[in-house]
């Protein structure tokens, strides 16, 4: 079957119409991330937190496993809550080894669960609010994939 030559003006939409793509695999994974994140935060600090994606300055990659970095915000009210308590009252002085745990075993299963991107964000930043508080948090992913699936592999094994 012999393919029929385009008209001029079939040519000429082809060449003037904007590109239709598909949404990018990277946005999926980070909306299921946000929103997993969510919903175990949620579950965990027995209060109701959202998560926003803000955007934030590219840092340099983690090296071979993701990093997060949790404010002191976070930090204290995960202690507190954890612990049973209701209102949070100062700062703690170090991020709870339970709490960066937890975060590992959500990006790990939304990493192992979704479709694994070609390409992905040197960081993810969201801006965290619960019980009126006010949190940041943010991860940085390694700059191989084979990295990432690897170490979220091994998170799983350890669960």
């Amino acid at each position: 079957m012999q393919l029929l030559e385009l008209t001029p003006a079939e040519l000429t939409f082809l060449n003037t119409a904007p590109a239709v793509t598909a949404p990018a695999v990277t946005e999926h994974t980070q909306q299921r991330l946000t929103h997993h994140l969510a919903s175990v935060l949620t579950a965990r600090l027995r209060l109701p937190v959202t998560l926003h994606e803000v955007l934030a300055t590219d840092p340099a990659r983690a090296q071979s496993t993701p990093v997060w970095f949790p404010d002191a915000v976070l930090a204290s009210l995960w202690l507190t809550r954890r612990l049973g308590g209701k209102h949070v009252s100062g700062v703690a002085p170090f991020v709870p080894l339970t709490l960066i745990q937890t975060l590992n075993e959500v990006l790990a299963e939304c990493w192992l669960d979704g479709r694994n991107p070609e390409a992905m964000p040197t960081a993810l930043t969201w801006q965290l609010t619960a019980d009126h508080m006010q949190a940041r948090l943010a991860v940085q992913f390694p700059h191989h994939l084979s990295d990432m699936t690897n170490w979220a592999r091994g998170v799983i094994k350890h669960v």
